[in-house]
Protein backbone atom coordinates (compact mmCIF):
# COMPACT_ATOMS: atom_id res chain seq x y z
CA UNK A 1 0.00 0.00 0.00
CA UNK A 2 2.81 2.44 0.90
CA UNK A 3 4.57 1.71 -2.37
CA UNK A 4 1.40 2.31 -4.38
CA UNK A 5 0.65 5.51 -2.47
CA UNK A 6 4.18 6.81 -3.03
CA UNK A 7 3.81 6.19 -6.76
CA UNK A 8 0.48 7.99 -6.92
CA UNK A 9 1.85 10.97 -4.98
CA UNK A 10 4.84 11.25 -7.28
CA UNK A 11 2.71 11.09 -10.40
CA UNK A 12 0.47 13.85 -9.06
CA UNK A 13 3.49 16.00 -8.19
CA UNK A 14 5.04 15.56 -11.61
CA UNK A 15 1.76 16.23 -13.35
CA UNK A 16 1.30 19.42 -11.34
CA UNK A 17 4.77 20.55 -12.32
CA UNK A 18 3.73 20.41 -15.99
CA UNK A 19 1.98 23.79 -15.79
CA UNK A 20 4.92 25.45 -17.53
CA UNK A 21 5.68 22.58 -19.89
CA UNK A 22 5.33 22.70 -23.67
CA UNK A 23 2.30 20.91 -25.17
CA UNK A 24 3.12 17.27 -25.60
CA UNK A 25 4.00 15.97 -29.02
CA UNK A 26 5.03 12.40 -28.42
CA UNK A 27 7.50 10.94 -30.88
CA UNK A 28 8.17 7.28 -31.41
CA UNK A 29 11.61 7.86 -32.86
CA UNK A 30 14.17 5.14 -33.38
CA UNK A 31 16.98 4.72 -30.89
CA UNK A 32 19.40 6.17 -33.45
CA UNK A 33 17.70 9.04 -35.27
CA UNK A 34 14.95 10.57 -33.17
CA UNK A 35 14.33 11.77 -29.65
CA UNK A 36 13.73 9.18 -26.93
CA UNK A 37 10.45 7.30 -27.50
CA UNK A 38 7.49 9.04 -25.91
CA UNK A 39 9.41 12.28 -25.25
CA UNK A 40 8.13 15.57 -26.65
CA UNK A 41 9.95 16.96 -29.70
CA UNK A 42 8.22 20.33 -29.43
CA UNK A 43 10.72 23.20 -29.41
CA UNK A 44 13.91 21.13 -29.16
CA UNK A 45 16.84 21.96 -31.45
CA UNK A 46 18.93 19.13 -30.03
CA UNK A 47 20.85 16.97 -32.48
CA UNK A 48 19.43 13.60 -31.46
CA UNK A 49 21.62 11.78 -33.98
CA UNK A 50 24.55 12.33 -31.59
CA UNK A 51 24.34 10.40 -28.35
CA UNK A 52 26.54 8.22 -26.17
CA UNK A 53 23.76 6.16 -24.57
CA UNK A 54 20.79 4.32 -26.06
CA UNK A 55 17.98 6.85 -26.36
CA UNK A 56 15.57 4.13 -25.29
CA UNK A 57 17.06 4.44 -21.78
CA UNK A 58 15.72 8.00 -21.47
CA UNK A 59 12.10 8.38 -20.41
CA UNK A 60 9.70 11.19 -19.67
CA UNK A 61 9.52 12.23 -16.02
CA UNK A 62 6.20 14.03 -16.48
CA UNK A 63 7.01 17.74 -16.77
CA UNK A 64 8.25 19.17 -20.05
CA UNK A 65 11.36 21.24 -20.57
CA UNK A 66 11.92 23.42 -17.48
CA UNK A 67 8.55 22.32 -16.13
CA UNK A 68 10.61 22.07 -12.95
CA UNK A 69 12.04 25.57 -13.12
CA UNK A 70 15.74 26.19 -12.44
CA UNK A 71 16.84 29.23 -10.45
CA UNK A 72 18.88 31.55 -12.66
CA UNK A 73 19.20 34.60 -10.43
CA UNK A 74 19.76 33.26 -6.93
CA UNK A 75 19.66 35.61 -3.97
CA UNK A 76 21.31 34.94 -0.63
CA UNK A 77 20.69 35.91 2.97
CA UNK A 78 22.60 35.64 6.23
CA UNK A 79 22.21 32.63 8.55
CA UNK A 80 20.33 34.89 10.99
CA UNK A 81 17.82 35.86 8.30
CA UNK A 82 17.44 32.27 7.10
CA UNK A 83 16.77 31.07 10.64
CA UNK A 84 13.34 32.66 10.41
CA UNK A 85 12.21 29.95 7.99
CA UNK A 86 14.95 27.28 8.02
CA UNK A 87 15.16 24.90 10.99
CA UNK A 88 18.51 23.84 12.40
CA UNK A 89 18.22 20.16 11.43
CA UNK A 90 17.08 20.83 7.86
CA UNK A 91 19.41 19.60 5.11
CA UNK A 92 21.40 22.03 2.97
CA UNK A 93 23.94 21.53 0.20
CA UNK A 94 27.10 23.01 1.71
CA UNK A 95 29.47 24.48 -0.87
CA UNK A 96 32.80 26.20 -0.20
CA UNK A 97 34.97 27.95 -2.76
CA UNK A 98 37.92 30.03 -1.62
CA UNK A 99 36.71 32.46 1.00
CA UNK A 100 33.03 32.00 0.10
CA UNK A 101 30.71 29.48 1.71
CA UNK A 102 27.15 28.97 0.53
CA UNK A 103 24.29 26.73 1.59
CA UNK A 104 21.46 25.70 -0.72
CA UNK A 105 18.53 24.38 1.37
CA UNK A 106 16.94 21.22 0.06
CA UNK A 107 13.55 22.72 0.93
CA UNK A 108 14.19 24.99 -2.08
CA UNK A 109 16.19 22.66 -4.32
CA UNK A 110 13.58 19.91 -4.08
CA UNK A 111 11.25 22.22 -6.09
CA UNK A 112 13.83 23.52 -8.59
CA UNK A 113 16.60 20.90 -8.84
CA UNK A 114 19.06 23.33 -10.48
CA UNK A 115 20.62 26.64 -9.40
CA UNK A 116 22.82 28.48 -11.90
CA UNK A 117 25.13 30.58 -9.74
CA UNK A 118 28.24 32.72 -9.79
CA UNK A 119 30.61 32.23 -6.83
CA UNK A 120 33.46 34.67 -7.00
CA UNK A 121 34.90 34.37 -10.48
CA UNK A 122 33.55 30.86 -10.98
CA UNK A 123 30.33 29.95 -12.75
CA UNK A 124 28.76 26.99 -10.99
CA UNK A 125 25.60 24.92 -11.15
CA UNK A 126 24.29 23.29 -7.98
CA UNK A 127 21.90 20.41 -8.56
CA UNK A 128 19.72 18.03 -6.58
CA UNK A 129 17.86 15.02 -7.97
CA UNK A 130 15.14 14.08 -5.45
CA UNK A 131 14.52 10.65 -6.96
CA UNK A 132 18.17 9.71 -6.40
CA UNK A 133 18.93 11.89 -3.36
CA UNK A 134 21.92 13.15 -5.31
CA UNK A 135 23.37 16.63 -4.75
CA UNK A 136 26.19 17.58 -7.14
CA UNK A 137 27.84 20.90 -8.03
CA UNK A 138 29.53 21.59 -11.35
CA UNK A 139 31.77 24.18 -12.90
CA UNK A 140 29.53 25.18 -15.80
CA UNK A 141 32.26 26.51 -18.05
CA UNK A 142 33.12 24.15 -20.90
CA UNK A 143 35.72 24.96 -23.56
CA UNK A 144 35.72 28.62 -22.52
CA UNK A 145 31.93 28.97 -22.71
CA UNK A 146 29.64 29.37 -19.70
CA UNK A 147 26.57 27.16 -19.94
CA UNK A 148 23.18 27.72 -18.32
CA UNK A 149 21.36 24.56 -17.28
CA UNK A 150 17.73 23.57 -17.03
CA UNK A 151 15.67 20.42 -16.62
CA UNK A 152 14.75 18.41 -19.74
CA UNK A 153 11.77 16.80 -18.04
CA UNK A 154 13.35 13.41 -18.67
CA UNK A 155 15.15 10.83 -16.57
CA UNK A 156 17.69 8.12 -17.21
CA UNK A 157 18.00 5.38 -14.60
CA UNK A 158 15.69 7.59 -12.50
CA UNK A 159 18.31 10.36 -12.54
CA UNK A 160 17.80 13.94 -13.67
CA UNK A 161 18.77 14.72 -17.27
CA UNK A 162 19.74 18.39 -17.63
CA UNK A 163 20.05 20.52 -20.76
CA UNK A 164 22.17 23.55 -21.56
CA UNK A 165 20.56 26.53 -23.24
CA UNK A 166 23.59 27.34 -25.40
CA UNK A 167 23.71 24.09 -27.42
CA UNK A 168 20.56 22.27 -26.16
CA UNK A 169 22.67 19.22 -25.40
CA UNK A 170 21.43 16.85 -22.69
CA UNK A 171 23.56 16.04 -19.63
CA UNK A 172 23.40 13.27 -17.03
CA UNK A 173 23.30 14.81 -13.57
CA UNK A 174 24.84 11.79 -11.83
CA UNK A 175 28.02 11.99 -13.91
CA UNK A 176 28.10 15.52 -15.35
CA UNK A 177 28.53 14.05 -18.84
CA UNK A 178 26.79 15.21 -22.02
CA UNK A 179 24.90 12.19 -23.37
CA UNK A 180 22.86 13.69 -26.25
CA UNK A 181 23.49 16.51 -28.73
CA UNK A 182 26.47 18.39 -30.10
CA UNK A 183 28.31 18.36 -26.74
CA UNK A 184 28.08 14.57 -26.41
CA UNK A 185 31.09 13.23 -24.54
CA UNK A 186 31.98 16.52 -22.86
CA UNK A 187 32.49 16.36 -19.10
CA UNK A 188 31.66 19.02 -16.52
CA UNK A 189 34.16 19.48 -13.70
CA UNK A 190 32.54 18.28 -10.48
CA UNK A 191 33.06 20.41 -7.37
CA UNK A 192 33.00 19.15 -3.75
CA UNK A 193 29.75 19.55 -1.79
CA UNK A 194 28.19 17.89 1.23
CA UNK A 195 24.62 17.54 2.44
CA UNK A 196 24.71 18.84 6.01
CA UNK A 197 22.34 20.33 8.55
CA UNK A 198 21.76 24.06 8.61
CA UNK A 199 23.04 24.00 12.21
CA UNK A 200 26.33 22.41 11.11
CA UNK A 201 26.76 24.93 8.31
CA UNK A 202 26.06 28.09 10.31
CA UNK A 203 28.18 26.87 13.23
CA UNK A 204 31.16 26.35 10.90
CA UNK A 205 30.52 29.41 8.74
CA UNK A 206 28.68 32.15 10.67
CA UNK A 207 29.37 34.55 7.78
CA UNK A 208 28.21 32.07 5.13
CA UNK A 209 25.35 32.85 2.79
CA UNK A 210 22.08 30.93 2.45
CA UNK A 211 20.03 30.63 -0.74
CA UNK A 212 16.95 32.81 -0.22
CA UNK A 213 13.33 31.80 -0.65
CA UNK A 214 13.02 34.94 -2.77
CA UNK A 215 13.40 32.94 -5.97
CA UNK A 216 10.85 34.64 -8.20
CA UNK A 217 8.60 31.59 -7.94
CA UNK A 218 5.72 30.69 -5.64
CA UNK A 219 6.38 27.26 -4.19
CA UNK A 220 5.47 25.61 -0.86
CA UNK A 221 9.05 25.73 0.37
CA UNK A 222 9.53 23.55 3.42
CA UNK A 223 7.11 20.90 2.18
CA UNK A 224 8.24 17.57 0.75
CA UNK A 225 6.26 16.49 -2.34
CA UNK A 226 7.79 12.99 -2.22
CA UNK A 227 6.34 11.82 1.10
CA UNK A 228 7.69 8.41 2.14
CA UNK A 229 9.87 8.08 -0.94
CA UNK A 230 13.03 7.24 0.98
CA UNK A 231 11.70 4.11 2.71
CA UNK A 232 14.72 1.87 2.39
CA UNK A 233 13.06 -1.07 0.61
CA UNK A 234 10.81 0.95 -1.69
CA UNK A 235 11.63 0.55 -5.40
CA UNK A 236 12.82 3.65 -7.24
CA UNK A 237 10.41 5.64 -9.38
CA UNK A 238 10.78 5.55 -13.19
CA UNK A 239 13.71 3.14 -13.08
CA UNK A 240 13.94 0.56 -15.86
CA UNK A 241 15.62 -2.76 -15.21
CA UNK A 242 16.68 -4.56 -12.06
CA UNK A 243 18.29 -2.88 -9.08
CA UNK A 244 21.48 -4.24 -7.50
CA UNK A 245 20.37 -6.53 -4.69
CA UNK A 246 23.54 -6.27 -2.61
CA UNK A 247 21.87 -3.49 -0.59
CA UNK A 248 18.27 -2.28 -0.26
CA UNK A 249 17.50 0.13 -3.14
CA UNK A 250 17.04 3.22 -0.95
CA UNK A 251 19.95 2.53 1.43
CA UNK A 252 21.89 5.79 1.58
CA UNK A 253 25.54 5.41 0.63
CA UNK A 254 28.52 7.72 0.51
CA UNK A 255 30.03 7.17 -2.92
CA UNK A 256 33.69 7.78 -3.70
CA UNK A 257 35.59 7.35 -6.94
CA UNK A 258 39.32 7.95 -7.22
CA UNK A 259 40.78 6.81 -10.51
CA UNK A 260 39.23 3.49 -11.45
CA UNK A 261 38.46 2.60 -7.83
CA UNK A 262 34.84 3.08 -6.74
CA UNK A 263 33.47 2.45 -3.25
CA UNK A 264 30.08 2.72 -1.54
CA UNK A 265 29.98 3.31 2.23
CA UNK A 266 26.50 2.41 3.58
CA UNK A 267 25.04 4.85 6.06
CA UNK A 268 24.04 1.85 8.18
CA UNK A 269 27.76 1.15 8.69
CA UNK A 270 28.75 4.80 9.09
CA UNK A 271 26.12 5.36 11.80
CA UNK A 272 27.85 2.72 13.91
CA UNK A 273 31.46 3.70 13.15
CA UNK A 274 31.09 7.47 12.59
CA UNK A 275 34.70 7.73 11.36
CA UNK A 276 36.04 5.32 8.74
CA UNK A 277 39.56 5.45 7.30
CA UNK A 278 40.07 3.69 3.99
CA UNK A 279 42.32 3.63 0.94
CA UNK A 280 40.71 4.38 -2.43
CA UNK A 281 42.71 4.62 -5.63
CA UNK A 282 45.90 4.63 -3.55
CA UNK A 283 44.75 7.64 -1.49
CA UNK A 284 44.14 7.56 2.25
CA UNK A 285 40.76 9.10 3.06
CA UNK A 286 38.46 9.45 6.06
CA UNK A 287 34.67 9.36 5.93
CA UNK A 288 32.94 11.21 8.79
CA UNK A 289 29.34 10.75 9.86
CA UNK A 290 27.39 13.13 12.10
CA UNK A 291 23.80 12.59 13.28
CA UNK A 292 21.36 15.49 13.36
CA UNK A 293 20.29 16.09 9.73
CA UNK A 294 16.70 15.51 8.63
CA UNK A 295 15.72 13.58 5.53
CA UNK A 296 14.19 15.77 2.83
CA UNK A 297 12.25 12.80 1.46
CA UNK A 298 10.47 11.43 4.51
CA UNK A 299 7.56 13.36 6.04
CA UNK A 300 5.51 16.13 4.43
CA UNK A 301 7.43 18.71 6.49
CA UNK A 302 11.13 18.54 5.70
CA UNK A 303 11.99 19.96 9.12
CA UNK A 304 10.26 16.97 10.72
CA UNK A 305 12.00 14.32 8.61
CA UNK A 306 13.76 11.35 10.17
CA UNK A 307 17.34 11.89 11.33
CA UNK A 308 19.52 10.42 8.58
CA UNK A 309 22.69 12.30 9.52
CA UNK A 310 25.27 13.87 7.24
CA UNK A 311 28.74 12.98 5.98
CA UNK A 312 32.04 14.45 4.86
CA UNK A 313 34.93 12.83 3.01
CA UNK A 314 38.51 14.12 3.22
CA UNK A 315 42.15 13.29 2.63
CA UNK A 316 43.81 12.21 5.86
CA UNK A 317 46.94 14.28 5.19
CA UNK A 318 47.21 18.03 5.81
CA UNK A 319 50.24 19.82 4.34
CA UNK A 320 51.75 16.40 3.74
CA UNK A 321 51.35 15.37 7.37
CA UNK A 322 49.22 12.25 7.97
CA UNK A 323 46.45 12.65 10.53
CA UNK A 324 44.65 9.87 12.36
CA UNK A 325 41.09 11.07 12.85
CA UNK A 326 38.66 9.30 15.14
CA UNK A 327 35.43 9.95 17.01
CA UNK A 328 35.68 12.17 20.09
CA UNK A 329 32.45 12.93 21.90
CA UNK A 330 30.01 14.54 19.49
CA UNK A 331 32.81 15.47 17.08
CA UNK A 332 36.16 14.19 15.84
CA UNK A 333 39.80 14.54 16.88
CA UNK A 334 43.16 13.81 15.32
CA UNK A 335 45.71 11.85 17.36
CA UNK A 336 48.72 13.84 16.19
CA UNK A 337 47.75 17.38 17.33
CA UNK A 338 44.54 16.63 19.29
CA UNK A 339 42.76 19.26 17.24
CA UNK A 340 38.98 18.82 17.08
CA UNK A 341 37.16 18.66 13.74
CA UNK A 342 33.56 18.89 12.55
CA UNK A 343 31.80 16.92 9.81
CA UNK A 344 32.58 19.66 7.26
CA UNK A 345 36.33 19.10 7.74
CA UNK A 346 36.96 22.29 9.70
CA UNK A 347 39.20 22.26 12.78
CA UNK A 348 37.16 23.98 15.50
CA UNK A 349 39.79 23.94 18.26
CA UNK A 350 43.39 22.96 18.99
CA UNK A 351 46.65 23.76 17.20
CA UNK A 352 45.04 23.40 13.76
CA UNK A 353 41.97 25.52 14.57
CA UNK A 354 40.61 27.21 11.45
CA UNK A 355 42.29 24.80 9.04
CA UNK A 356 40.34 22.69 6.56
CA UNK A 357 40.96 19.12 5.54
CA UNK A 358 41.20 18.60 1.78
CA UNK A 359 37.76 17.49 0.57
CA UNK A 360 37.32 14.40 -1.57
CA UNK A 361 34.66 14.37 -4.27
CA UNK A 362 31.82 12.20 -3.07
CA UNK A 363 28.09 11.77 -3.30
CA UNK A 364 25.28 10.93 -0.89
CA UNK A 365 23.26 8.66 -3.14
CA UNK A 366 20.55 6.13 -2.81
CA UNK A 367 22.24 2.78 -3.41
CA UNK A 368 20.24 1.96 -6.56
CA UNK A 369 21.57 5.08 -8.28
CA UNK A 370 25.22 4.59 -7.50
CA UNK A 371 25.03 0.90 -8.43
CA UNK A 372 23.28 1.70 -11.71
CA UNK A 373 26.08 4.01 -12.85
CA UNK A 374 28.93 2.16 -11.12
CA UNK A 375 27.92 -1.53 -11.17
CA UNK A 376 31.43 -2.76 -10.31
CA UNK A 377 31.64 -0.67 -7.13
CA UNK A 378 32.78 -2.39 -3.97
CA UNK A 379 30.79 -2.00 -0.78
CA UNK A 380 32.63 -1.14 2.42
CA UNK A 381 31.75 -3.63 5.16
Amino acid sequence: MKRALAGVVLLLVLAAACITAHPDQAVRGSADHGPPPGVSLNGWKTDFSKHSVPLTEIMSGGPGRDGISPIDHPRFVSPAEAAGWLKGREPVVAFSLGSEQRAYPLQILIWHEIVNDQVGDRSVTVTFCPLCNTAIAFDRQVDGRVLDFGTTGTLRKSDLVMWDRQTESWWQQASGTAIVGSMTGKQLDILPVSIASFDSFRSAYPDGRILSRDTGFTKPYGENPYVGYDEVNNPPFLFAGKTDGRLPPKERVVSVQIGADTVAYPYSVLKKRRAVTDTVGGASIVILYQPGTASALDTSSIAEGADVGSTGVFRTALDGRPLTISVSGSGFQDAETRSRWNVLGLAVSGPLSGRHLEPVLHGDHFWFTWAAFQPSTRIYQ
